[in-house]
């Protein structure tokens, strides 16, 4: 049993070493950076005919959606003069690329044969893929607004009043084309008055997934009127090499600071925390490359601080550790009792810190709402190695009897 543990331990130091060192590249290399770290790509946007500011402010939140869902890409993305776009995208060097992650503009169009306009992408409610469990068909559900839904039923009304249908013979003029950025993707025959405002685009799609695409292009881009990509360049960082390099260089004294006092004021448990600091950072970095996030400054911070929480988790246990030990109890018995009396600590105060992170992810933007992903992530995966494997490193230390003294553990 003694040697298992012993066993056990050596391994787990290999392995967070170990995957320190080999991961040090791969993170430092694959982590993307924000425009103030790196730089990155910057689209100019030019709205095309009238243009209204609910159309550019529809136009922006279309957008930041399409390149950042999540918050953690951290775009700026912004007005210029009446009836232009700013985007200024991280982490991409190459400028072409850019319309890529942009993605098509998607005017979204519902045109009679003889041209008239029926219905826009503002009249779009939403956007579904499905699949007909009759026929096993796949297609796009549409949904239109109270307002489009109106025009769409006194339209398909009007088509199927002014060319009758006789026998067979279908009148080519009864027929609305559906245009997806000035290509027509569908176009339907209407045999009746359509009165509920939802319509379907069916043909062509091969999967579920080829309309997932086209339904997740208009949900989030159905753009109230064109657009034009009138430049597109690289830009670079506006923070500048020399702030970038002794951002880096304070982090890390920062960071080994925080090491070498918990090493000299905890002894052996310091140890273990240091270890766990590595496994948290190897933890949340790999989750941030995981989701593709981009590191800016606010990012930064948000990391920072949640190794200042889990820091203070480990301080919480220690503390208590030494209580115990101070009061007589044993090795085994005071980790036990310190856990225990840290827990509900540690757990209040990461749970109100991730309802604030909550309220700034639903109600900030941009980089506020990077800053609350980066520090929610933080806090789960110091919680994760405050609570398990701090816990389960100690107690396999006093089972293994390799550290007995009671002053090593700072008591």
């Amino acid at each position: 049993m003694r040697g298992e543990k012993i066993f056990a331990l050596i391994i787990i130091t290999v392995l967070i070493i170990g995957g320190a060192f080999w991961a040090a590249n791969p993170i430092q290399n694959n982590l993307k950076l924000g425009l103030d770290l790196k730089g990155g790509v910057m689209v100019r946007l030019q709205a095309q005919g009238a243009v209204t500011d609910r159309d550019i402010a529809q136009i922006i939140e279309i957008m930041r959606t399409r390149v950042d869902s999540l918050g953690v890409t951290e775009p700026v993305i912004q007005r210029e003069g009446k009836d232009r776009v700013v985007l200024e995208i991280p982490g991409i060097e190459d400028p072409d690329s850019a319309i890529n992650l942009i993605g098509k503009m998607a005017l979204l169009e519902f045109k009679t044969m003889d041209g008239e306009v029926i219905l826009t992408g503002k009249d779009l409610a939403e956007a579904q893929e499905a699949k007909d469990p009759q026929t096993g068909e796949v297609y796009v559900g549409l949904k239109f607004k109270p307002e489009g839904t109106k025009r769409f039923a006194e339209a398909t009304a009007r088509l199927v009043s002014m060319y009758p249908q006789v026998g067979e013979k279908r009148d080519e003029k009864r027929h609305i084309a559906i245009y997806l950025d000035e290509e027509i993707i569908q176009m339907p025959y209407v045999s009746e008055p359509i009165p509920s405002g939802e319509a379907r685009i069916s043909g062509g799609y091969e999967t579920l997934e080829d309309a997932r695409k086209i339904a997740l292009l208009l949900r989030s881009g159905a753009l109230p009127v064109p657009v034009e990509i009138i430049e597109n360049r690289s830009v670079g960082p506006t923070l500048g090499t020399d702030s970038v390099e002794k951002s880096k260089l304070a982090a890390l004294w920062g960071l080994a600071a925080i090491m070498i006092f918990m090493l000299l004021f905890y002894r052996v448990p310091g140890i273990i925390a240091d270890l766990s600091l590595v496994l948290y950072s190897l933890l949340l970095l790999g989750i941030l490359l995981a989701i593709k996030a981009t590191l800016t400054l606010p990012g930064i911070a948000g990391f920072l601080l949640s190794v200042g929480m889990c820091v203070d988790a480990n301080i919480l246990v220690y503390e208590r550790l030494k209580e115990e030990l101070r009061n007589g109890k044993s090795l085994r018995a005071a980790i036990d009792a310190g856990f225990s009396r840290a827990f509900t600590t540690i757990l209040d105060s990461n749970v109100t810190t991730l309802l604030a992170a909550a309220v700034l992810f639903f109600l900030g933007s941009g980089s506020i709402k990077g800053f609350a992903v980066t520090l929610s992530i933080g806090i789960l995966c110091s919680m994760l190695t405050a609570i398990t494997f701090i816990r389960y490193v100690l107690k396999a230390l006093a089972d293994s009897g390799l550290v007995k003294n009671t002053k090593l553990y700072g008591a």
